[in-house]
């Protein structure tokens, strides 16, 4: 700026000079001053042309300001055009990556229109590119719980459905939103996941059918044996402990085999979850055998049930999965301890909370209670004949009954473990709210 300045006032002194050498000053003033415009006007046309045409590549020779300010310029589109060749880099290599993944990766607007569709997306979704970009993806793909999964808005777990183009491959479909409420739709190949998932079925069912026999047949030789009064007395022991590992045996036979029960059966073989099931008669039940099974500990058990409050569902899992929780209160709480069971009801649905006094579980363990064979203290389990498989049987029962599972628990003072029903399970619910009757204490 400070040579421009300079520059003027070049312009200016030598107008002066000349303007009053022909005793003409004024004039000379003027004419310099259009000239300098004049200088100034071509050098901004050309500017705007370069700008415009925007092929060439390096600015075109100009006067002055200009001069600099075109340097600027060029300077400025080096740079950007380094950006755009390194952005294009790297969307190049984003498209070659998202073309070899296995998975079919589709990019949706927010409407559902497709933008965008990598191999992997024709292969497995029968979708085709260009031809069906800026169709909607629920006309593409009509499978009735994908689109129901596409308009309910809860896109934090995936669906899973048959592909379009064979019905023996099972796609886990996911919807992730990113950036501008643009959508990114992730379909994987499960089929193989969901064949070794039934071979593993399949191979519990099966051993367990095939332990039960003989499990049943030790356990009828050592009643025999022990009836016998010279074997009693002379192997009591062995015998004692041999048929409360027999005993240990079938009851985890038992329960794999429910456990895959509950695994394999589909919506067209499973029992009808639709039969009205009296829970307050139900839990009273649980809690008597759970009083006896706490015998000499003296456990103080409770019963709050509000009457009346029934569920649809299968009376049986009901009960497996409630006597598991009530039954692991007792084996888990010490001698004299407290444990309450509670049912009732409110707007959200039907609740029932088991909470103890026992001993209590570590934050780490919680979130792994409900995987098969997990024990949060194995010799303990052991040791009160646990299976390591109750809180599987519930998460399997509630699952199918629409209902949830949560732990609440601190080392040392107790666990509650509640199970949340959803409204429309409720079977003839207490109208007045108040139908509560405490069943006495242990």
């Amino acid at each position: 700026m400070a040579a421009e300045l300079w520059r003027v006032a070049g312009v200016l002194a030598a107008a002066l000079v000349v303007g009053a050498a022909v005793g003409h000053v004024l004039l000379a003033l003027w004419l310099a001053t259009l000239a300098y415009l004049g200088a100034h006007l071509w050098s901004l046309a050309r500017v705007r042309r370069w700008l415009a045409d925007g092929r060439g590549i390096y600015p075109p020779p100009a006067w002055g300001l200009w001069d600099e300010l075109l340097e600027l310029i060029f300077r400025l589109r080096q740079r950007s055009r380094s950006r755009k060749r390194r952005l294009a880099g790297l969307l190049e290599r984003f498209r070659d990556a998202a073309a070899a993944m296995p998975d079919a990766a589709v990019v949706l607007r927010d409407t559902g229109e497709i933008e965008w569709l990598n191999e992997a997306a024709a292969r497995l979704l029968g979708l085709r590119a260009p031809q069906d970009f800026g169709r909607r993806i629920h006309n593409l793909v009509r499978h009735p719980a994908f689109v129901r999964y596409l308009e309910g808005g809860e896109w934090a777990e995936p669906v899973e459905i048959p592909s379009p183009v064979d019905d023996a491959v099972q796609l886990s479909v996911q919807l992730i939103v990113y950036g501008d409420n643009q959508r990114l739709l992730i379909a994987r190949d499960v089929t193989r996941l969901k064949k070794l998932e039934a071979m593993r079925r399949d191979f519990v069912a099966n051993v367990s059918h095939e332990l039960r026999t003989p499990v049943t047949v030790l356990v009828g030789y050592l009643e025999a044996l022990e009836e016998d009064e010279t074997c009693a007395r002379r192997w009591s022991r062995p015998l004692a402990l041999m048929r409360e590992q027999a005993a240990r045996m079938r009851r985890i036979v038992d329960d794999l085999l429910m456990l895959s029960r509950l695994e394999t059966e589909d919506a067209a073989h499973r029992p009808r979850l639709r039969e009205a099931v009296d829970v307050p008669a139900l839990l009273a039940r649980i809690v008597a055998e759970a009083r006896a099974l706490s015998g000499p500990r003296r456990h103080r058990i409770s019963l709050d049930a509000e009457q009346g409050l029934g569920l649809l569902g299968n009376e049986s899992e009901l009960a497996s999965a409630f006597s598991n929780l009530v039954v692991n209160a007792v084996q888990y709480t010490p001698e004299g301890g407290e444990i309450r069971v509670r049912w009732w009801h409110d707007a959200a649905g039907a609740h029932l909370a088991v909470s103890d006094t026992g001993i209590g579980i570590a934050p780490e363990h919680i979130p792994r209670l409900t995987e098969r064979f997990y024990r949060v203290d194995v010799a303990r389990s052991r040791a009160t004949g646990g299976t390591g498989l109750g809180l599987a049987i519930v998460k399997h029962v509630l699952a199918r009954h629409e209902a949830t599972l949560s732990v609440e628990s601190v080392q040392g003072q107790g666990s509650t473990f509640r199970c949340d029903f959803p409204p429309e399970r409720i079977a003839r619910p207490d109208a007045a709210g108040d139908g509560r009757r405490g069943a006495g204490g242990g």
